[in-house]
């Protein structure tokens, strides 16, 4: 059946998952639902393996825990790594462990067994860039072998040269003697043999001692005028002036080819000219003259006249090479051998890379810091532009919503069997960017544990006094249990709903249930929501603060009840949008916080689009939220952007210097790069925003990106079994959503704003530095294993972000090594300076990688102040790259926090997730919206039927002893309108639900949203009062005939006018009671009726009126309901068309 607002059918039945029981493994498909539309086309294909699987043995409730005999089958299940780490560390039984080192547990020593394993990699790696670095040129191209190429000086290259017995000798400052000018030899040939001009004698050939052939008893000097210079000697060449290079005298085949006497015998170079000037006719009977000549005049025109090869193949031949090399000796061949080769080659292929590599990110950090990030940050235009609604069900998750077979994908197994469902081509509800504005709806997350109260008032102080609307963003602050930071008097807690002017029409709050990350019985949890606004220099933001309070039993016994880490207090905010998106099942903690959300900002909390993360001590500056949001603004496919983050407290102490530089570069040198890719790999959790969910390029539908329920439930794992999940999990929260959603996005993109700025308080002693540094350096390290895989991120091979994410991963794992290195490179430099252009190499990427980032400073900042904190932190270079970085692969087993946040009374490595016992789900209820808000209108229909009936017993009052038994909940508000009785058995799902009522007629409306459509569409625009509301939610409605007055066309063109016709809205007035209503004594209210003034979220008296306006809902058939079919429409209750 198609829908006159969808158009024909598109969708087959594979669209709508089937619910099953099954846990997912590896060779299964995942749990996760499967969406008919995917997100953009560049994104098509298989979504990636998850990181952390659910292990096989996992239960089918959600809720429940593992087994320990499950855990330990899990643990006990030997793969390819395990097998390695038993191999490494096969010297430490267990027993040795579990005596002498304490490991009692298996799972225990399991860790132990993969830190040494991955300590061991570590280490070897560290070997190999070291040998890589140094050894590898030692190794193939040894200098005492001499064939090492840096030896040799090109015969003809130096015209101030000369050879003296194959040696290179300097002759530019020589003295000119009568007999012979140097510097016309030179002039003549450079390098020219000359040692036939010096004295020399029979002694002076050891070598040539009993051998009988003609080349080794020729007397060297027959006469005074052959040899007019002195023996050589060191006195005779400091009487020439001459100076020794130690070079040799390198020749190639070509030139040896064209001088006339000379030869080669395994690579010496033999001048025999005087030889055969002395001899020019063969000599009888002498092989080695034989040889010789054989050598220089009947081998093939052209050849090198090598004479290896008959030499070394007679043995008396052999034998007269040593005297021939020690009479003869002019020089080598300047050749490379195959090892030089390969040496020189790496050498500088390295340097192409590591060079590369260093100047491009220079040049690309510039590039985006003098030219992208201006236009990344400028205001929005185009703003009356026709887009989606924020009220649309994004992935075409509401296409089969008002179908009479099929409902939505979550809807139950009876909208599944043996029935065809019918896909529509949907036509979704538009909106004019004007009604937004420039400023999306923005949720500020603050996350807060043992903060003190200063700490928390800078930052909530901050974000409120930020340039952004009030009216667009809203503050919401989770406290991490019932804790009190070490040295605080109140707990935090008590200190952040101390900072709230609490609005009194939500009364006291009630603890409400939610699933929590954790394991047993602390995978449920409960938490209170306080509602109202924050005000500093007359600014008035609302807030929400959510204090996570524990369940009953732990509240009484655990010192940090309801302590579930920072990572649960950001999946309460994930899993409430990701349940408002789709409008899937709700907690009651989910139902209250959408209440009073669509209370205190107007809107419903589906038009929230972005998230901005700020930790409680981070103070956000004044124009960095806009900053964040023009950004997002500026391309739909930017899913995380962050800021810069600078030290506040830089001066304080010698551990807080040395961090000044590293936050800096880290941020303008990093993620300024890898912004110019889109592919920023962590976004600090104390500054950065996220998308939660995206228009998509041609604006008719919506990608959900931080709310997408893989996503949320990928983030939200709590069993983990081993080190490189826990190290994921458990240390880096920020990094590792960072990850999930490049993985999961790999085409989407993740910016640096540098414009946003912050400051955070940094760790001031060394053993909060320490602690600090461990389990970010730990979880760098195995969240970049994690990216290296991802293939098809930006770019390719080398010039590829994979590649970059492979050498970060690779430069953090050797950093140890390399600071060795570096110092050793220094020292041997000092005593040793370059003479040659290969000597100089590490040096120049010793400076390249020092250098470069402090010329960055000063042509992006022009601050030179900052010069002086890089000569603190290059001072401090051993505790950046030796000290932390050992320290955190010891401890690749230590989970803990350590002390970063320390609690009054908590003992070391005690955890916030695990938790003994088992968790049965069932005092958590989920259910759909709409369920959840008719049991709303039922308990107040009760508790207004009550008081009706009490106005009736008691016609002159009654006191509050009397009415004690009803059991009433009073607030501590005055005026506030929570009078509530206990639910009576029409519907247990009352008590849930709170005690208040928000639309108390003597409270004002909740403040307008979005700008007000036409007046006339409000004027024309058909009322529905309280109890037809109810009866609607009860009943259904038929939309077979569907009415004219379609709740999906109320919006504004391009033009400002209203696109369609009118909607509906509920009536100002109530409606005719059917029984006699009691004194208005008892409704606290006694006000006239008011106007409603905002039509997107009217609110009535107590006559059971509805957040929800439309008049079409899908109610019945999202909740599995019976309504009959077609009989639900197209949007649902958070239909647009209800506030537009």
């Amino acid at each position: 059946m198609a829908h006159p607002h969808f158009g024909p059918a598109r969708y087959v039945s594979s669209d709508v998952p089937i619910p099953t029981p099954r846990v997912p493994t590896k060779q299964q498909p995942t749990g996760t639902l499967r969406r008919g539309k995917t997100l953009t086309r560049p994104e098509r294909g298989v979504a990636p393996v998850p990181l952390i699987n659910p292990p096989a043995i996992l239960p089918a409730s959600a809720s429940a825990s593992l087994p320990s005999h499950a855990l330990s089958q899990e643990v006990s299940q030997w793969s390819l790594w395990s097998i390695f780490a038993h191999v490494v560390t096969f010297w430490a039984p267990p027993f040795l462990l579990s005596t002498i080192g304490g490991l009692k547990e298996r799972a225990t020593r399991q860790a132990w067994r993969e830190k040494i394993a991955l300590c061991f990699i570590a280490l070897v790696l560290g070997g190999v860039v070291g040998f890589a670095t140094v050894g590898l040129n030692r190794a193939l191209c040894p200098e005492s072998s001499g064939t090492s190429p840096s030896r040799f000086a090109s015969f003809g290259s130096d015209p101030n040269t000369l050879g003296i017995q194959g040696w290179v000798f300097n002759i530019s400052h020589s003295k000119i003697t009568p007999q012979v000018d140097f510097y016309q030899l030179a002039k003549a040939a450079p390098l020219q043999d000359i040692t036939t001009l010096f004295t020399q004698t029979a002694a002076n050939f050891p070598a040539c001692t009993n051998m009988k052939f003609a080349a080794a008893t020729d007397i060297p000097c027959s006469d005074a005028a052959s040899c007019p210079l002195g023996a050589i000697s060191q006195a005779t060449f400091s009487t020439l002036s001459i100076i020794n290079t130690t070079k040799i005298v390198g020749y190639d085949w070509t030139q040896v080819r064209h001088l006339n006497g000379y030869l080669v015998i395994d690579g010496a170079v033999l001048n025999l000219l005087p030889y055969f000037k002395a001899h020019p006719k063969a000599i009888a009977n002498d092989s080695v003259d034989m040889a010789l000549r054989t050598v220089l005049e009947q081998q093939a025109a052209g050849s090198g006249k090598d004479g290896t090869r008959i030499f070394y193949n007679r043995a008396n031949l052999k034998a007269a090479v040593p005297c021939l090399v020690q009479r003869y000796y002019a020089g080598n061949i300047d050749k490379i051998t195959p090892g030089c080769f390969v040496s020189q080659l790496f050498l500088y292929v390295g340097l192409v890379v590591i060079l590369g590599l260093v100047l491009v990110r220079f040049a690309m950090a510039c590039v985006f810091n003098w030219f992208m990030s201006a236009r990344l940050v400028a205001t929005p235009k185009n703003l009356s532009r026709t887009v989606i609604s924020p009220s649309v069900l994004p992935e075409g998750a509401n296409v089969t919503i008002d179908n009479k077979t099929g409902t939505a994908p979550w809807a139950g197994p009876k909208g599944r069997q043996g029935q065809k469902l019918v896909k529509a081509t949907p036509s979704p509800a538009n909106i004019s960017l004007a009604q937004i504005g420039a400023e999306l709806f923005t949720i500020c997350l603050v996350t807060c544990y043992s903060e003190g109260e200063e700490s928390i008032r800078t930052t909530l102080d901050s974000i409120s006094s930020t340039s952004y609307s009030d009216a667009r963003k809203l503050l919401f602050v989770v406290c991490d249990g019932m804790v009190t930071g070490a040295g605080e008097k109140r707990s935090t807690p008590d200190i952040c709903v101390g900072l709230l002017e609490a609005d009194p029409r939500f009364g006291n709050p009630e603890p409400m249930g939610y699933f929590a990350v954790g394991s047993g019985a602390k995978k449920e949890n409960r938490a209170m929501v306080y509602a109202g606004h924050y005000t500093v220099a007359g600014r008035r933001t609302p807030t929400m603060i959510i204090v996570k309070c524990g369940t009953e039993a732990e509240s009484h016994s655990d010192k940090k009840a309801g302590n579930r880490g920072k990572r649960d207090s950001q999946l309460i905010l994930m899993n409430f949008f990701s349940r408002v998106t789709y409008n899937d099942r709700m907690t009651p903690l989910d139902f209250d916080m959408f209440r009073k959300i669509q209370s205190l900002m107007g809107v419903t909390a589906d038009f929230f689009e972005v998230c901005l993360m700020v930790d409680a001590d981070t103070k956000v500056y004044p124009d960095s939220l806009r900053q964040l949001v023009n950004s997002m603004q500026h391309d739909t496919y930017i899913m995380g952007v962050c800021g810069e983050t600078r030290i506040a407290n830089k001066r304080q102490s010698w551990v807080t210097a040395i961090q000044v530089y590293e936050y800096f570069i880290s941020h303008h040198l990093a993620k300024a790069f890898e912004s110019v890719f889109g592919g920023v790999t962590c976004l600090p959790g104390c500054f950065s925003m996220y998308r939660l969910k995206a228009r998509k390029a041609t604006g008719d539908d919506w990608v959900p990106i931080l709310c997408k329920p893989e996503i949320v439930r990928e983030y939200s794992q709590s069993e983990v079994t081993t080190l490189h999940q826990k190290n994921l999990l458990l240390l880096g929260e920020d990094r590792f959503l960072t990850t999930i959603l490049l993985r999961t996005f790999p085409n989407r993109k993740m910016m640096f704003v540098p414009q946003a700025r912050c400051r955070t308080v940094a760790p001031d002693t060394f053993r909060v530095l320490l602690s600090q540094r461990r389990r970010w350096i730990n979880s760098t390290i195995h969240n970049l294993m994690e990216l290296v895989l991802v293939r098809n991120l930006c770019g390719t091979f080398c010039f590829s972000m994979q590649f970059v994410v492979f050498m970060d991963l690779l430069g953090t794992v050797v950093l140890p090594v390399a600071l060795s290195l570096t110092y050793s490179l220094i020292v041997n430099m000092a005593f040793h300076p370059p003479k040659t252009f290969d000597q100089a190499i590490p040096l120049m990427l010793l400076l390249a990688v020092i250098g470069l980032p402090g010329v960055l400073i000063l042509i992006t900042t022009r601050k030179v102040v900052y010069i002086f904190w890089m000569l603190i932190y290059l001072a401090a270079l051993p505790i950046w790259n030796f000290v932390l970085p050992v320290y955190a692969f010891w401890h690749f087993d230590d989970f803990s926090w350590g002390a970063t946040r320390k609690v009054e009374g908590e003992a070391k490595g005690e955890g916030h997730d695990s938790g003994s016992g088992t968790a049965s789900g069932s005092s958590i209820p989920l259910r759909r919206w709409e369920d959840w808000e008719r049991s709303r209108l039922r308990k107040i229909k009760r508790e207004e039927k009550r008081r009706r009936d009490m106005a009736r017993a008691f016609p002159n009052g009654y006191n509050g002893s009397e009415y004690h038994f009803l059991g009433d909940t009073q607030s501590q508000y005055d005026g506030s309108d929570t009078l509530s009785m206990a639910s009576s058995e029409e519907d247990h799902w009352g008590g849930q639900v709170g005690t208040y009522n928000e639309n108390g007629s003597q409270y004002p409306p909740p403040p307008p949203g979005l700008l007000l459509p036409h007046d006339q569409m409000i004027n024309t625009a058909k009322t529905v009062d309280g109890d037809e509301m109810a009866a609607m939610l009860e009943s259904g409605f038929d939309d077979r005939h569907p009415s004219p007055f379609s709740s999906t066309t109320r919006f504004l063109d391009t033009n400002g006018q209203p696109v369609g016709s009118v909607g509906y809205q509920l009536s100002d007035v109530p409606s005719p009671p059917r029984i006699r209503p009691y004194p208005p004594a008892l409704r606290q209210d006694g006000l006239p009726p008011r106007r409603v003034v905002s039509p997107r979220s009217p609110t009535v008296p107590v006559n059971a009126s509805s957040s929800a306006i439309e008049w079409k809902t899908h109610a019945k058939k999202r909740s599995g309901g019976g309504g009959g079919p077609g009989k639900y429409g197209p949007l649902g209750p958070l239909d647009p068309g209800g506030r537009i």
